[in-house]
């Protein structure tokens, strides 16, 4: 299995990082992908990623909901520094929950289709936080023509994924489907061939209100192959497959 979207630098697994690590790869985790979408998140993300080299993997990104131009040009300078390092960007996007603004979403907006012409310019992977705003993150990437793209814990209408699934955007589960209706909706209408696995640690757990973790990613596949009538094996087997068609970065 392929953890594709986590922040592993997050200070809740300061204590035991080692540890949360080593759960992972007794799971069958075969790679984690951290995300570092701030400033201050990149530099302790690098040194994880060196620590754990071949294991833990890099995207950097922007909080959609720091809506700043200066996070964003930094971001992008981290983006350009380490394009040796990372297998794609994100994530980056919408967030219609925390922002209300319509100005300000109009500026989310410009830096999201900044974000696309910079995965585009460097042949890169987007992936794709859309909170509350699901049916225009896609409408975004549709408009212009930017289909390498996950859409990560995707919380939008049903309709919209399979509309974008038609151009190959795939979409990443949480092990919250193991009690969201709407993440259960999503995999029943989607195919196989249109899911990867993810776990948003430490947030989106298969049990509310713990902390979510790498591992738990099996929690996901588990839940897919329930909902597709599946073997687990063959969830793991696509979704893996999925995985490295998309960051192709991991096959090298």
């Amino acid at each position: 299995m392929i953890d594709v979207h986590c922040h592993l630098q997050d200070k809740v697994f300061d204590n035991n990082r080692d540890k949360v690590i080593e759960r992972a790869r007794k799971a069958g985790v075969k790679y984690i992908i951290t995300s570092a979408i701030n400033p201050e998140e990149v530099s302790k993300a690098l040194e994880i990623v060196r620590k754990y080299e071949g294991y833990v993997k890099l995207t950097i990104g922007h909080d959609p909901t720091l809506v700043s131009k200066d996070v964003f040009e930094e971001q992008i300078r981290y983006v350009t520094r380490n394009l040796k390092v990372i297998v794609g960007i994100g994530e980056v996007g919408l967030d219609y929950w925390y922002v209300r603004d319509h100005d300000l979403r109009e500026l989310q907006k410009k830096f999201f289709i900044e974000w696309i012409e910079v995965a585009r310019t460097y042949d890169l992977p987007l992936v794709i936080h859309s909170r509350s705003a699901g049916k225009y993150a896609i409408k975004v990437l549709l408009e212009n023509k930017f289909y390498d793209a996950v859409m990560h814990a995707y919380d939008g209408s049903v309709g919209y994924a399979m509309e974008a699934a038609k151009y190959g955007i795939k979409f990443s589960i949480p092990p919250s489907v193991t009690y969201s209706l709407q993440k259960q909706k999503l995999v029943k209408k989607l195919s196989l061939e249109d899911l990867l696995l993810e776990t948003d640690s430490p947030v989106l757990p298969p049990v509310k209100g713990e902390r979510n973790e790498p591992a738990n990613i099996v929690y996901s596949a588990k839940k897919i192959a329930e909902i597709k009538n599946v073997d687990f094996e063959k969830v793991v087997e696509i979704t893996t497959e999925n995985a490295l068609n998309v960051f192709k970065r991991l096959r090298k």
